[in-house]
């Protein structure tokens, strides 16, 4: 059985608004995956930005660390990324736990394509956890929100891709932030995330907050806020 996690960021808030030493415990997150993760759980962490290998490396340290500090049972911690040489489905399945990491948008939904993860990704028979992009890219059709600047104004963005079809749920990360960021003389939310919500239906998550998709439900813990049809609206559960 496969435990979906779609979490904005799983390791604390990206604007240090409160410390955490692990798995950010503000809505339960440690518990939930302590009650489902393996002993000596080998982890696998596909990264977002698979050719700044210094990056990938400081990332994938960082993140043992944090596991760690958690307690969490671990074998080994591995990254995919551009030194990657064996990309397979037989090597993917043989974990317990994979992350997809967090970054730019399409640049990971990219990468993804690229080395065939969606195809290689179906059936697992663990845990995922989406981390920002990650978990945007989880979706079956990817909303890849403009967060560089000239991005919103290029007629030449895609800001709709195919994803891994993990969930058809849309989520916008880091919401406690973007909601106050302006990009190309816009604010993010405001003027252009809400104008392109118009038929869809997207779901912001502040950092601490997550979705649990498991046996066919999809279960929000903590804050969440529903955009649709040029409308904003906290919500406390996804029917």
């Amino acid at each position: 059985m496969m435990s979906l996690f779609l979490t904005s960021s799983p390791f604390g808030p990206l604007d240090n608004s409160y410390t955490v030493r692990g798995v950010d415990p503000a809505w339960g997150l440690p518990d939930l995956l302590k009650e489902r993760w393996r002993k000596d759980a080998g982890v696998l962490i596909i990264s977002a930005f698979p050719s700044d290998i210094p990056a990938c490396a400081e990332m994938r340290e960082g993140m043992e660390k944090a596991m760690r500090e958690e307690g969490l049972s671990l074998s080994r911690v591995d990254i995919w990324d551009d030194r990657t040489r064996d990309y397979s489905r037989e090597v993917l399945q043989n974990y317990d736990v994979i992350y997809l990491g967090g970054g730019h948008v399409p640049t990971e939904n990219a990468y993804f394509r690229r080395i065939g993860l969606k195809e290689m990704i179906e059936g697992f028979d663990g845990i995922i956890i989406g981390i920002s992009a990650g978990t945007m890219n989880a979706a079956s059709l990817v909303y890849a929100q403009p967060e560089l600047p000239g991005e919103s104004l290029d007629p030449a963005y895609q800001r709709f891709l195919p994803g891994l079809g993990l969930t058809d749920l849309q989520i916008l990360p880091h919401y406690q932030m973007v909601r106050k960021m302006e990009l190309d003389g816009r604010r993010i939310i405001q003027d252009i995330t809400v104008e392109d919500s118009y038929g869809r239906d997207f779901l912001a998550l502040p950092d601490g907050s997550f979705v649990l998709c498991e046996n066919g439900k999809e279960t929000l813990y903590g804050e969440g806020y529903r955009i649709r049809d040029g409308k904003i609206r906290p919500v406390t559960d996804l029917r």
